[in-house]
């Protein structure tokens, strides 16, 4: 059996404060505490990309750290994206491009395209690259993940000038 912890933190711009098993994973806390199901857990070993979130600002891979890691720290999940029936312009181009089929890997690539996209509009072809190639997908064969990318930054781009 394993101790209940406190944790304090801030979900998608609310603060949560609840007691946690200190075994369990942020994934787990995510999808099975809070009901945050857009998060989900592939390999579990921090490999696939399927869990990322951003933790201050940073792609993580939920499935690497346990929830009481996540003391006083802001955590972003897939459902912080879109603002009610308005779409985030990685979500639009997702949809746009064909970016996803069958989705359980798309919440992990729009996370991490996410910590991209807000950090540089303007990346190169390889900075993008460099960033799907911690992902993967069995679906998409990449290119038209790539696409999106390409019109989330230009989306993305335009808004900021």
């Amino acid at each position: 059996m394993s101790a209940l912890v406190p944790v304090k933190c801030h979900v998608n711009g609310r603060v949560v404060e609840t007691m946690v098993d200190a075994r369990m994973t942020l994934a787990d806390f995510l999808r099975h505490e809070l009901g945050l199901t857009g998060t989900h857990v592939g390999c579990e070993h921090g490999v696939c990309g399927i869990c990322n979130i951003l933790v201050d600002g940073q792609t993580t891979r939920s499935c690497l750290m346990l929830a009481v890691q996540a003391e006083g720290h802001e955590i972003r999940t897939v459902e912080s994206l879109s603002d009610g029936d308005k779409l985030h312009p990685i979500q639009e181009a997702f949809m746009e491009e064909h970016g996803l089929q069958c989705g359980f890997c798309t919440a992990g690539f729009m996370m991490a395209i996410c910590d991209l996209l807000e950090n540089n509009t303007n990346p190169s072809e390889d900075e993008i690259k460099d960033v799907l190639g911690g992902q993967v997908c069995r679906c998409t064969g990449y290119n038209t993940i790539l696409r999106a990318v390409k019109n989330a930054a230009a989306k993305m781009g335009s808004a900021g000038a």
